[in-house]
């Protein structure tokens, strides 16, 4: 898979020159997918990381409804969907390939099961104090979630080391930091799971150095130029 191959050490401070910049929030799985499309188009782009409790004004301002990854282009114009942040990142005539292996029927049927019904069901089996739900909730909710996407992704996998098949696409970079979230709940259930297929999936996106690079810790409440190891 194309990813950077050396991580930086820091963050720098952001330069004056206008770049696009990214409201962000590094634990959440919709800015993960965002911050990797980035990363993979080589887009040099500023970072605001946010406090959840104390969200920016100016990032209010471009969006109101208040949750990340919001991304300001330098012609002004604002996008605040993940998936939309991904398409214009990787329209690149190096990085189309991410994008064009990921609007497959299958691909764009995963990525809308991940987005609706398996986010839902994440939700209530990581939170079930949220929902009301007791033990056996839960543990309704893990199953659902297992059917909705695990089980169909285990089967798209069987044959092909990415969704994009031997090269990974942006299906993939939008649907790992879900599953990462998931696995990580109850990672000794999840290891018991018969989905071989799947967790050597995960196993190779967790590894990876552009998950890594992603991952980087940003100083909070302050735009930085956003680290970005080369090919």
């Amino acid at each position: 898979m194309s990813e950077p191959t050396s991580i930086p050490n820091s963050a720098q401070p952001a330069e004056r020159s206008p770049l696009p910049l990214l409201y962000t929030y590094r634990r959440c799985p919709y800015a993960m997918r965002a911050r990797m499309a980035l990363l993979v188009a080589k887009r040099d782009f500023n970072a605001h990381e946010i406090e959840l409790r104390n969200k920016p004004a100016a990032m209010l301002v471009l969006s109101p409804k208040g949750t990340v990854p919001v991304l300001q282009i330098e012609d002004g114009q604002v996008l605040d969907e993940s998936w939309d942040i991904m398409r214009w990142a990787l329209n690149t005539e190096e990085s189309q390939p991410w994008w064009r292996l990921s609007q497959t029927p299958q691909n764009l049927d995963l990525l809308r099961l991940n987005d609706c019904e398996f986010k839902r069901h994440l939700d209530r089996y990581k939170y079930p104090e949220r929902h009301a739900l007791d033990a056996a909730g839960r543990g309704a909710a893990r199953s659902e979630a297992v059917a909705s996407l695990l089980i169909p992704l285990e089967a798209a996998l069987q044959f092909q080391s990415s969704l994009g098949g031997d090269k990974a696409c942006a299906a993939d970079l939008a649907i790992f930091p879900f599953v990462r979230q998931f696995a990580a709940v109850e990672p000794s259930w999840f290891e018991a799971q018969e989905l071989p297929a799947l967790r050597a999936w995960l196993t190779t996106w967790l590894s990876s150095q552009l998950f890594t690079a992603c991952m980087i810790k940003l100083p909070p409440q302050k735009a930085v130029r956003f680290p970005r190891a080369e090919t």
